[in-house]
């Protein structure tokens, strides 16, 4: 069990049976009556997002959220299939659980799974990935203006902005939380 005055960004809590993460918290004592958490939290399922005052002496139980390093095996057009490293089990999952991650997954990628009693609710790609350019405008001599850029369409299907010079068959490196182009990979 956790009390509300021990809420800290990042803890997760169960409301309701249902796992909340905390987005931010604030402790307030006022002037005149008792003092409450202000927490703005997030539901790990459903991505709703809520803001509500607590008392700092209620209880909630604590959700244990399971994190798994896991193998990108391949799809079959329906299901996306992941391995355990550790067991070699195979988890299928359904594309509304892996749309974002899957435009950076290559087959045999990793990807970091999160589990809340033993059902997988999100799939995370690694941060940064090298991939490579498949589809691109070619870039027009002379120009070099600052900033500018065009689409790139890399080998998983992702289209990112790339700057003018990257051109196709080159490998980019991108930050898949924000899903910008870094740098060309050494």
């Amino acid at each position: 069990m956790i009390y509300a005055s021990d809420f800290r960004k990042g803890i997760t809590f169960e409301i309701n049976g249902e796992p909340h993460v905390i987005l931010d918290f604030q402790h307030v004592k006022p002037g005149k009556g008792a003092a409450f958490v202000r927490t703005k939290y997030r539901n790990i399922l459903t991505g709703a997002t809520r803001e509500e005052a607590f008392n700092p002496n209620d209880k909630f139980p604590k959700a244990h959220i399971e994190t798994k390093t896991m193998q990108y095996l391949y799809s079959d057009g329906e299901l996306y299939y992941f391995m355990d490293q550790e067991t070699f089990d195979q988890v299928p999952l359904m594309q509304e659980m892996v749309e974002d991650a899957i435009l950076f997954l290559r087959e045999n990628d990793m990807a970091t799974i999160k589990f809340y009693k033993g059902n997988a609710f999100i799939v995370e790609p690694p941060n940064f990935v090298n991939l490579k350019v498949v589809e691109t405008e070619p870039g027009v001599k002379g120009d070099t203006a600052t900033n500018v850029s065009k689409a790139a369409t890399v080998e998983t299907g992702a289209v990112v902005q790339v700057p003018i010079f990257i051109e196709e068959g080159e490998t980019i490196t991108i930050d898949t939380r924000t899903g910008e182009y870094l740098s060309r990979a050494k």
